[in-house]
């Protein structure tokens, strides 16, 4: 039992006695004023109505008319305060004996008659007056009996209390201090053993468990854990990439130089410093300690900081720590470490093999023009006749030049993207002429392997905010793909629908679909699916998301190998 409620009942119990012992005195004093009251209204006053009687009677020979008057009040209060058994015969005598002195005052007889009937009276209320005392009396015994017993009681509890409660409460007390002593004095080993389910029973529980934890701490190499300290802080100090570690209060414990240097503050000025704080008066820490909530959190940019006299490219990670601590099972959360990776070489070879790209692509499309120009030359008539082998060959030259055409020209989109300096022309744009556009685009090609392109459309769609050009590429791009990888005579879906305030563009082929595998790598740069043909770059997918994601636009697939393919991409209206 709860030393709580043991001490609810115990003073609760004192707390009914007390009032039962207060009812009962109060019920018996209550009984005892009623009795006394009773003898003074009903015999006390009849003796001094008899009194004043007597007393008039003597008179009546002296001053008759005051006597009589004086007998005749008194008679009268008399006759209203019959309360005892006889009594009224009494009254009515003597009312009748006094009717008859008034008639004749100086009849002695009458007179003594009289006497007798008051005495008469006054007799029967004093033995009255007796036996409500002895009443009284009793009504008192009973009452010290009562309040005797109760009193007692109330006593043996409180007794009972008096020498149990506080060793109950004691005697915990003074075994835990003993321990207590005993953990001061270096014995972790020691624990208490109380096996009540109270509150000591917790207390003795939580004492246990920090023993242990003393005990366990004790037990290891405190030289050793500070040398291991000391070799973790030279560790972090001598990584390249920046590390600041937070409690999960958001205090810093620790910041390497490499961290110290981007962030332009000392380590006194940071360390034990709320981060939160920091953030107030420093752009950098601010956008540190920023967690990304969002969905694309994983596909997050690199940050750009300006740092050792230089523009450096960093990619943030911020790792939570959790442990479960000694003697619990409950995982709880001690704080986040924040790694910057310094990615700025890679960006670096990242932006020259995007220039390398661009320049080359660049400089291809001038010898491929004039490929180009040349197969024209040889194909017109006058110029000269061909055999069939060298129109074979012509056609040949003309493919592969059309195919190094569209390469190169991927390659200069993608560059452009990747250095920022595509531009877009975003307007107003009309989806059923994307589609329509689009469509025409790639008949021919449909036509070659009898492909029927089917245009489902919902009727009266808003305009879309895209770059038309692009955006036709896009689906011109997923319609080339579709009819690549679909058999002869297939058909392929073209479906325009409107949703959640956006216009959806969807492809729909019967080829042979991707593996769950791949889906996610569809629209990575230069990736094809193994096994496909390897007619592309790889680029193409790659470049249609980029198109549409800097029109605040989505892509996406859905396939089942063997059941074909939906390529989608959804734009804003």
């Amino acid at each position: 039992m709860r030393i709580k409620t043991k001490l609810n009942l115990g003073v609760g119990l004192l707390f009914v006695l007390i009032i039962i012992l207060t009812l009962v005195s109060a019920f018996y004093i209550f009984s005892i004023k009623k009795d006394t009251e009773n003898i003074l209204r009903a015999n006390y006053n009849t003796l001094e109505y008899s009194r004043n009687m007597l007393l008039a009677l003597d008179e009546i020979g002296t001053n008759k008319d005051k006597a009589i008057t004086t007998f005749k009040e008194n008679l009268q209060k008399q006759t209203q305060n019959v309360t005892e058994a006889g009594e009224k015969k009494g009254t009515d005598n003597l009312k009748s004996n006094f009717a008859l002195l008034e008639k004749n005052s100086s009849d002695e007889t009458l007179k003594m008659q009289i006497r007798q009937n008051i005495f008469g009276i006054m007799k029967l209320n004093m033995n009255a007056i007796k036996q409500k005392s002895d009443i009284a009396k009793h009504t008192a015994e009973t009452a010290n009996l009562w309040i005797a017993i109760v009193g007692t009681l109330c006593f043996l509890i409180a007794f009972n209390l008096l020498v149990n409660l506080p060793n109950n409460i004691a005697n915990p007390i003074k075994e835990l201090t003993l321990s207590i002593k005993e953990i001061a004095n270096k014995n972790y080993s020691e624990r208490v053993h109380f096996t009540n389910h109270n509150e000591y029973g917790d207390l003795a529980k939580s004492f246990n468990t920090m023993a242990q934890k003393l005990e366990e701490y004790h037990d290891s190499n405190l030289s050793k854990l500070l040398f291991e300290k000391k070799r973790m802080e030279t560790l972090i100090n001598n990584m390249h990439d920046p590390i600041i570690g937070l409690d999960n209060d958001g205090i810093i414990l620790f910041a390497n130089d490499e961290a110290l240097k981007i962030i332009g503050l000392k380590l006194e000025d940071v360390i034990g410093k709320s981060a939160s704080t920091l953030a107030l008066s420093n752009d950098l820490m601010r956008s540190l300690i920023l967690k990304e909530l969002d969905a694309d959190s994983q596909k997050k940019k690199p940050m750009k900081i300006f740092a050792n006299a230089k523009e450096s490219y960093f990619e943030k990670e911020i790792l939570n720590i959790t442990i479960i601590p000694t003697g619990e099972e409950k995982e709880i959360n001690i704080g986040d470490v924040i790694i910057l990776r310094n990615i700025t070489l890679f960006k670096e070879l990242d932006f020259a093999k995007t220039n390398f790209i661009a320049t080359v692509s660049h400089e291809l499309k001038t010898p491929i023009a004039s490929i180009k120009l040349s197969l024209k030359l040889l194909e017109n008539a006058k110029t000269g006749d061909m055999n069939d082998d060298q129109k074979q060959l012509v056609e040949s030259i003309k493919d592969d030049s059309q195919r190094l055409l569209k390469i190169t020209g991927e390659l200069l989109n993608l560059s452009q993207l990747e250095t920022g300096n595509i531009q877009l022309n975003i307007e107003k744009s009309n989806p059923y002429e994307i589609v329509n556009y689009a469509v025409e685009a790639v008949k021919v090609q449909a036509d070659q392997k009898q492909i029927k392109l089917v245009i489902n459309a919902d009727e009266n769609l808003e305009d879309v905010k895209a770059d038309s050009e692009k955006t036709g590429w896009v689906l011109i791009n997923y319609l080339s793909n579709a009819i690549r990888y679909s058999s002869e005579k297939s058909t392929i879906f073209i479906q325009l629908k409107k949703e959640n305030n956006q216009v959806v563009f969807q492809v729909i082929d019967t080829g042979k679909g991707i593996d769950a595998r791949y889906k996610e790598k569809v629209f990575d740069k230069y990736f094809q699916v193994p096994g496909s043909q390897k007619s592309g770059t790889g680029l193409g997918l790659a470049i249609s998301k980029e198109f549409i994601e800097a029109q605040n636009g989505s892509v996406g697939v859905e396939s089942n190998l063997g059941l074909g393919s939906t390529f989608w991409f959804a734009l804003k209206v």
